[in-house]
């Protein structure tokens, strides 16, 4: 049982690997330039889903709307704000200013400041709507775009007013007349992550340089780990593991859309890797469920950013790849216990059942845990809990090993050089959070080359 956390332990250092079953990218109309640093937001907080790239510019429906207001409610709800009684008369349709008055309703229960000014005065003190120059258009038919950036500046503004956001554990490196933000990412969306503290969304949009594991926008890269998952010499799933787990799998797999057949074509440690990340979502979770390493290179991506990866795809999947046949079945075995949780318990002993459901509680309260570190930037309290240096010195795991084995120093190296480069550059750098912590990590690393590095000051 005490195998289902070892492998969150593990997941705390592993890329944001292209989930197997991803749908293929949405044709997307072309974004106008003044929203392309909104849709990261829009998009993580779940007020659109892939339609935004599609369908922006069309006419936002009252289905789409109520999902938007749903969302703005439940954010607002999570600043603890005193709540006070409200009431007003407001028309609600999908105008601009329908859109605005449905918004404004979810705000107006409680106490922010300015508040009782009205939806206009308010939400255009908020920043959240503009004009032509001449009109706000409030009659108009709003599209989706629209009022996602009014739902997405609504609820990014008023956390802002009450200095709220998740803070990420970031520490700042510094040397030669250089700046390396370090980011240490929980490569998931869980705990209600989004939206981000200001202080962390400047940075991101500040920097120079964004880099991650991996090189999200490389086709070429995604195309080979999408080549690497799959069997190519004639067999499938079936001639690799026992038939009672192929039946278990497929069905696990074939109620989320996904046929057998394709399910056959995976390897064990593909469909591992898909059920450990399935794992880690839960009702806090965004409809979009959009790791929030993948946010950082949505965001910095759409500004035009530099985005480099440290390490390569062909890298990561040899990781995997390289595993053993019998530690494929049983990282696969493992990892659908973890998704199914105690529906994979109907064959133990009721003392079986009694230490399985321990563990799955174990790895719940784990994942909440980093993730409230993560979110209140508890630096210390992450280190304290993920027991990086123990697993280092103790491990005989085969997965363990490869992830930990070389990668530290690499990336250590990787942020030495940007550090050492002449002139005067500011960069970030977004990895596992294991990564950064512990004798071998990159905090600790740098420090040991001689450069600065400290937590960033909690605003």
């Amino acid at each position: 049982m005490k195998k289902l956390l070892t492998l969150l332990l593990a997941f705390g250092l592993l890329g944001s690997t292209v989930p197997v079953f991803a749908a293929e990218e949405p044709q997307a109309a072309s974004l106008p330039a003044w929203a392309y640093d909104e849709v990261a937001d829009i998009y993580a907080m779940g007020l659109a889903g892939d339609e935004i790239y599609t369908d922006h510019d069309k006419p936002v429906t009252q289905e789409q709307l109520d999902k938007m207001t749903q969302v703005a409610a439940d954010k607002l709800a999570l600043l603890g704000v005193e709540q006070r009684s409200s009431s007003g008369s407001f028309v609600l349709d999908t105008t601009r200013g329908g859109v605005l008055n449905a918004l404004y309703m979810e705000a107006l229960p409680y106490a922010f400041p300015g508040v009782d000014a009205g939806a206009l005065e308010f939400l255009s003190g908020l920043g959240v709507v503009h004009g032509d120059g001449a009109s706000l258009a409030l009659d108009r038919p709003c599209t989706l775009l629209e009022a996602s950036c009014f739902a997405s500046r609504m609820i990014l503004a008023l956390y802002d007013q009450q200095n709220a956001g998740s803070l990420g554990l970031l520490w700042k490196a510094e040397g030669n007349g250089n700046t390396l933000y370090l980011l240490g990412s929980i490569h998931t969306d869980r705990g209600n992550l989004y939206p981000f503290h200001k202080q962390l969304r400047d940075i991101i949009t500040g920097v120079e340089l964004a880099a991650f594991e991996l090189d999200f926008n490389s086709q070429e890269g995604i195309d080979e780990f999408t080549s690497m998952q799959v069997y190519s010499d004639g067999t499938t799933l079936k001639d690799h593991i026992s038939p009672e787990l192929y039946q278990e799998v497929v069905e696990a797999l074939t109620p989320l859309g996904t046929p057998e057949e394709q399910i056959a074509s995976y390897k064990p440690w593909a469909l591992a890797n898909t059920f450990t990340a399935l794992s880690m979502l839960d009702e806090t979770s965004s409809d979009n469920a959009m790791a929030l390493d993948l946010y950082v290179n949505a965001k910095a991506s759409n500004l035009g950013t530099e985005v480099e990866g440290i390490e390569t795809y062909a890298f990561q999947g040899k990781i995997f790849d390289d595993l053993s046949d019998e530690y494929q079945e049983n990282y696969l075995t493992m990892t659908l216990a973890m998704y199914l949780g105690m529906d994979a318990a109907g064959g133990l002993s009721e003392e079986e059942k009694a230490a399985y459901e321990a563990a799955l509680k174990e790895q719940d309260e784990a994942i909440d845990l980093w993730m409230q570190q993560w979110k209140t930037r508890d630096v210390q309290g992450f280190a304290n809990a993920y027991p990086k240096d123990v697993i280092q010195s103790n491990t005989t795991d085969e997965l363990n090993a490869k992830l930990f084995e070389g990668r530290d120093p690499n990336m250590i190296a990787w942020a030495d050089r940007y550090l050492k480069q002449s002139g005067s550059h500011t960069g970030l750098m977004t990895v596992g959070a294991g990564h950064m912590i512990g004798k071998t990590g990159v905090v600790q690393g740098l420090r040991d080359l001689g450069y600065t590095v400290e937590a960033v000051p909690v605003p």
